[in-house]
C-alpha cells in the first residue's frame, strides 16, 4: 500500500472521529435523508470544492461536476441529477459555477488535440463561436480568457433554463431560481455574474441585459 493511499484512509478515520466528537449523532442524522436547498453544477477541477467554497456542511449541497461545468441537453448524467434535484429533492436554487483559469475553457480557445475530451470541448467551442466577434475584439489574452469563462457560465445558465425539467418546474409554480458564478482560484472569492432567473418571464430580459 503506497503512502498516499494509506494517508487518505487514515484521514477518513480522523474525520469520522472529529465529526463524532463534535456531534455523536452526526452520521446517524445524515443517514436519515437529505434536503439540500442547492444543486451545484461545477467543474471537475480538484481546486474547486463546492461545499467548502460556500461553507456548507454535508447534506446541504447536491453536486454535479463535469469538465468546464457544461449544461448539455444530451447529457443524461447531468439531466438525471437535475431531475432528481428539482423533482425529488425540491431544491430551490441551481447554481452553475465556473472558475477562472479553467483548463477546459482554455483548451477550447486553441486548436490542439487533447484526446477524447476534444468531443466534449466542441460544446465549449460552440459558445466561443456564438460570441466570437466580442471575444476576438479583446486584445489582452488573459482578459479574453476570463471573459470567456464568464460568458460560458452565463450560456450554461440559459441552457439550464431551457431544459424540460426546469420549464416544467416553473410551469407548475415551483420555487426555483438559477444562478451563475465564476470562482477565483487565486482569491477564493466568487463573482456573482447576475444571471438570476426564476421564471420564463425573466429569460429574454436577462439575456438581453447579459449579452
Amino acid at each position: 500500500m503506497d503512502d498516499f493511499y494509506k494517508k487518505i484512509l487514515d484521514n477518513n478515520k480522523q474525520w469520522v472521529e472529529t465529526s463524532l466528537a463534535s456531534d455523536p449523532n452526526y452520521f446517524q442524522d445524515l443517514a436519515k435523508g437529505q434536503t439540500p436547498p442547492l444543486l451545484w453544477i461545477g467543474c471537475s477541477d480538484s481546486r474547486v470544492p463546492a461545499n467548502e467554497i460556500v461553507g456548507a456542511k454535508p447534506g446541504e449541497v447536491f453536486v454535479h461536476r463535469n469538465i468546464a461545468n457544461m449544461v448539455v441537453h444530451s447529457d443524461m448524467n447531468m439531466l438525471s441529477v437535475l431531475d432528481y434535484a428539482v423533482n425529488v429533492l425540491k431544491v430551490k436554487h441551481v447554481l452553475v459555477c465556473g472558475h477562472y483559469g479553467c483548463g477546459g475553457i482554455k483548451a477550447a480557445m486553441g486548436n490542439d488535440s487533447i484526446g477524447i475530451i476534444d468531443n466534449w470541448i466542441r460544446h465549449i467551442k460552440d459558445v466561443y463561436r456564438l460570441h466570437s466577434n466580442y471575444l476576438d475584439s479583446i486584445e489582452d489574452e488573459t482578459e479574453r480568457f476570463n471573459t470567456f469563462v464568464e460568458i460560458s457560465v452565463k450560456e450554461q445558465v440559459f441552457n439550464l433554463a431551457k431544459t424540460s425539467i426546469v420549464q416544467s418546474a416553473w410551469k407548475n409554480g415551483q420555487e426555483l431560481t438559477l444562478h451563475g458564478w465564476a470562482y477565483g482560484l487565486n482569491s477564493g472569492f466568487v463573482t456573482d455574474l447576475e444571471v438570476n432567473i426564476s421564471s420564463n418571464n425573466d429569460l429574454d430580459e436577462v439575456y438581453q441585459l447579459k449579452f
